[in-house]
């Protein structure tokens, strides 16, 4: 149920439009000045407020801009007996979502409320959605190592230049690459992904390239494939060290001439993608072995990144269960659970050969079996600790 603060010096005005409001339904509060009603906001979530302009002590206009100054963003309607245009334009000017007359239209102020209510359903959802954004693009952590990483990404992200990332399973290469394109000129374009480990050899090549109609069996319709689909944008290529050599070939030529051509066509399609790429493997040694192409290695490795493991931040932990604490209980819908300093050390003592991802993995499982508070004899009970 909506919430509304009705904020007026006329007692019969408030009783008035809480009479209607009620009746459509919403909970209404009410403040008899300025004041009060401020505070009432600082201290309560209403999803829009009716302003007198004209009230002793804080008239409304003073109200409307200390609320926005503390950062509230709760949509004002002013009313007024005395409006007229210039108190409606500064109204505005100050942030007010309406004015109306006293006394208000019935039909014309339901209106306004309806539409003010709207417009807070899209900043609430706004801010999840930016909340939720910037939480997957953090790079938790403050150790000198993954200083600087980020110190790199930045460096990095505003050019061109193509990326290798290297590092160990679960370290988050992923996120790295994100990262990337969050901060390059390209991040109001597409970021696609492929892993070329979850993808069958046979099925590389149509995936990053596409397929006309009837080029093989299945092949009922074209396809876009991935580089078409990252055009303007990036294209992040995860276990490149699992690609196949003729798909490699094929990459290559991608990356020199920016064309691509569909399987079972032979039109050139221009293409203007920033690649990324990400390895668990050592790519020198694969070359020896003849597994990966040197020259698609030169192509891709302009800027070399190494993702540490967590055995080389392990004071980041403390920072890393915090986050996945917060994060788990938002999932959860529940309140976020607190760690001793004992059981942190002993998360700390842990080799972590799954990196971040199995930290991660750990601390959700403390959090499901533990009670408000996880102490160190949780951790040695539900962690391979020693």
């Amino acid at each position: 149920m909506a919430k509304i603060l009705i904020i007026d010096d006329e007692k019969s005005i408030r009783s008035t439009l809480r009479e209607i409001l009620e009746y459509e339904k919403y909970e209404v509060a009410e403040a008899e000045d300025g004041e009060i009603g401020l505070e009432m906001l600082s201290n309560n979530d209403f999803d829009v407020v009716l302003c007198d302009v004209r009230m002793p002590k804080m008239d409304g206009i003073e109200v409307l801009e200390k609320s926005h100054s503390q950062g509230l963003d709760t949509a004002f309607i002013m009313v007024s007996a005395h409006g007229t245009i210039e108190t409606a334009v500064e109204a505005t000017k100050k942030g007010a979502f309406d004015f109306i007359q006293k006394p208000p239209d019935l039909n014309r102020l339901l209106l306004s409320v309806r539409n003010a209510l709207d417009r807070s359903t899209l900043v609430t959802e706004t801010k999840v959605l930016r909340k939720q954004v910037s939480k997957t693009f953090d790079i938790i952590g403050e150790s000198a190592a993954i200083e600087k990483v980020k110190e790199t990404i930045d460096k990095v992200a505003p050019t061109d230049a193509r990326v290798l990332i290297q590092g160990a399973n679960g370290t988050g290469k992923e996120l790295v690459a994100k990262w990337i394109h969050q901060k390059s000129g390209r991040s109001s374009g597409p970021l696609v992904e492929v892993n070329c480990a979850a993808i069958p050899a046979e099925l590389i090549e149509s995936e990053l390239f596409g397929h006309e109609k009837g080029a093989f069996t299945s092949a009922i319709k074209q396809r876009h494939g991935k580089f078409e689909q990252a055009n303007g944008g990036s294209l992040f290529l995860d276990e490149i060290g699992d690609m196949s050599l003729s798909a490699q070939s094929k990459v290559l030529r991608a990356l020199q001439e920016n064309k691509i051509s569909r399987v079972g066509g032979d039109k050139e399609i221009r293409v203007n993608v920033r690649v990324i790429a990400a390895t668990n493997k050592d790519l020198k040694k694969e070359i020896k072995e003849k597994k990966f192409r040197e020259d698609l290695y030169h192509r891709i490795s302009v800027i070399l990144i190494q993702v540490p493991p967590l055995s080389d931040r392990r004071d980041d932990i403390p920072l890393l269960i915090d986050k996945f604490l917060e994060d788990i209980a938002a999932e959860y819908g529940s309140t976020k659970k607190s760690i001793s300093d004992k059981a942190i050390k002993e998360l700390q003592k842990h080799p972590w050969t799954g990196n971040i991802r199995e930290l991660r993995n750990v601390v959700e499982r403390l959090v499901i079996m533990c009670g408000q508070v996880i102490d160190e004899k949780d951790v040695v009970r539900y962690t391979d600790v020693n």
